[in-house]
């Protein structure tokens, strides 16, 4: 009976760092598809984070992200002018000041079609370019 209950926890264990390690898998490739369509590391890492995720501590992200505070908040920033987060304040439980949690303001899915528009608009102003680069020779 020890022997099976031994086995049992061992494949729980297995399973649940498979799981850890799939999770971690797909966090770091769309964090990755994320940097190939044009955004910053730290600001993909983040945004990757906070999609898997409901919300968030500023400490919570620096840990899952393996990035330093400061870039946390450079990253925070920029998805704040994008106006894709919103944050709050909550009392600390203890002394200190408050902390801010964030969470996504929009959806994946609007989030992706803004990206799909800004890399179209790119393309049209590079294509406008190489025609122009015709015209000229011409």
């Amino acid at each position: 009976m020890i022997y099976i209950h031994g086995c049992i926890r061992h494949q729980v264990t297995a399973l649940e760092y498979r799981a850890a390690t799939d999770s971690k898998f797909e966090f770091e490739e769309f964090a990755s598809i994320l940097m190939k369509i044009g955004l910053k590391r730290n600001v993909a890492k983040v945004l990757a984070y906070l999609v898997a995720g409901e919300q968030a501590t500023s400490r919570e992200i620096e840990i899952g992200t393996d990035l330093r505070q400061p870039e946390v908040s450079i990253a925070m920033r920029e998805l704040r002018n994008l106006d894709w987060i919103v944050e709050r304040d909550e009392k600390n439980p203890g002394k200190g000041r408050p902390y801010r949690i964030y969470r996504l303001n929009k959806s994946l899915a609007e989030i992706i079609n803004y990206l799909e528009q800004e890399k179209a608009k790119e393309s049209a102003n590079t294509m406008k370019k190489i025609d122009k680069l015709r015209a000229m020779k011409a």
